[in-house]
């Protein structure tokens, strides 16, 4: 089964039906056990781009948003059947030019890692996406206030709405993913695992 594990802050695992395993933006938290096919990093921020924290099988693919932003588009990558694709990022302290989001596609489930990131104008395509999984980032101060961020999962319409990077230094936090008012979201506290799940019909 597809599966994402939250590790805190704006780190996660995801694992493929076969048991290939990716990690994004690694950092926090515990779950750094499984070697790494794919290391996806959305920008060079210290919290959001420690791979020597992950052991790297041979021939693990590292992209980060140096190959994402090469040649000065967003890029997109194919390895083995994972499918991902670089989107604009960015906030007061992050410049589109050195920050990126990523679409994911995992045994045709889509998950929308948005890296450090405020609302942006390529969002407004996200619908026609059909994302599955979006990770917002809510803390208020670097990246998108809680409002805020209600209004990108309404203009995105993920079928699951996962808040993530509430509050600085700290891996999670419970009161202010209890005050997030998006639609269809889903709490996941750090060390918990979901399974991921894909309707084709919707």
């Amino acid at each position: 089964m597809t599966k994402l594990y939250y590790q805190g802050h704006a780190s996660l695992r995801l694992t493929t039906n076969d048991g290939r395993v990716i990690y994004v933006d690694p950092y926090a938290g515990d779950g750094y056990d499984l070697p790494a096919d794919l290391i996806l990093v959305t920008h060079d921020h210290s919290d959001h781009n420690q791979i020597k924290l992950v052991t790297q099988k041979p021939g693990c693919t590292v992209i980060t948003n140096k190959e994402s932003l090469a040649g000065g588009t967003h890029n997109s990558f194919t390895v083995g059947d994972l499918k991902i694709t670089s989107v604009t990022a960015k906030n007061l302290m992050h410049s589109p030019k050195k920050c990126v989001g990523y679409i994911i596609v995992i045994d045709g489930v889509k998950v929308y890692a948005a890296g450090d990131t405020s609302k942006t104008t390529q969002m407004q395509t996200f619908a026609a996406e059909r994302i599955d999984y979006a990770l917002f980032p809510c803390d208020g101060i670097f990246n998108m206030s809680l409002n805020e961020a209600t209004e990108c999962a309404t203009l995105i319409g993920a079928k699951h709405n996962i808040p993530i990077h509430m509050k600085p230094g700290s891996l999670f936090d419970p009161d202010r993913a209890a005050k997030w008012m998006a639609p269809n979201k889903l709490i996941i506290k750090p060390g918990e695992e979901i399974e991921l799940t894909h309707d084709p019909a919707n």
